[in-house]
């Protein structure tokens, strides 16, 4: 199993980015697909979450301006970023768990300049 993002970088507060995680080895479907974040320092957090059993979940701070979604193949996931925060600066990683299993990808940086 392997997954990589893609699609972080630099913008300017109020601007919108798209992330993306492309899977090999898994698909999406009938697992509990998730984005992290982390800042230096600190843990690293939820912040949105599909599953089949739950449904879809956003952290506060992300609700409305977030989405996350896949494609129709359901190798690739997405977060659709609105309306950039600086402190939605972090490191964003890619989460699928299966059979109760967390893989990971590597990361993809996001800075939000103010």
């Amino acid at each position: 199993v392997q997954l990589v993002e893609s699609g972080g970088g630099l913008v300017q507060a109020g601007g919108s980015l798209r992330l993306s995680c492309a899977a090999s080895g898994i698909i999406f479907s009938g697992n509990t697909m998730s984005w992290y974040r982390q800042v230096p320092g600190k843990p690293r957090d939820l912040v949105a979450q599909m599953s089949t059993h739950s449904g879809t979940y956003y952290t506060g701070s992300v609700k409305d301006r977030f989405t996350i979604s896949t494609d129709n193949a359901k190798t690739t996931m997405y977060l659709q970023m609105s309306s950039l925060k600086p402190e939605d600066t972090a490191v964003y990683y890619c989460n699928i768990v299966r059979d109760g299993v967390n893989y990971w990808g590597k990361g993809t940086l996001v800075t939000v300049s103010s």
